[in-house]
């Protein structure tokens, strides 16, 4: 099984012009996401202590990343973005992220 962590990214449009000077603009915009995978996971954790642990959001003037979702999947899962690569391209070249979960610090 793995834990599959569902982001939403927005960008500041407003940073992109900013000269630094006062207060930084606010003009966010949904840009997509990413369906981060925690791969070999066991099953006796406590998932909300992991997704915490994965440390998968940021935040700053110019992006902010959130966790908006959480799930435990089967190991053969694919996002709908993979999905779709299968469908149209017959591959995947790009992947969603992956984080071993032995790679997690806790902390």
């Amino acid at each position: 099984m793995m834990l599959v962590i569902s982001t939403q990214v927005y960008e500041n449009y407003g940073a992109h012009d900013w000269n630094g000077q006062g207060e930084c603009p606010q003009y966010w915009k949904a840009k997509g996401g990413s369906e981060y995978k925690i791969t070999n996971i066991p099953m006796d954790v406590d998932f909300e202590e992991v997704v915490t642990a994965a440390n998968v959001e940021q935040h700053n003037i110019y992006i902010e990343e959130s966790i908006v979702s959480w799930s435990i999947e089967n190991d053969d899962y694919l996002s709908t973005f993979e999905k779709s690569q299968l469908e149209y391209d017959g591959e995947i070249t790009i992947k969603e992220p992956e984080i071993e979960y032995s790679e997690i610090c806790y902390g």
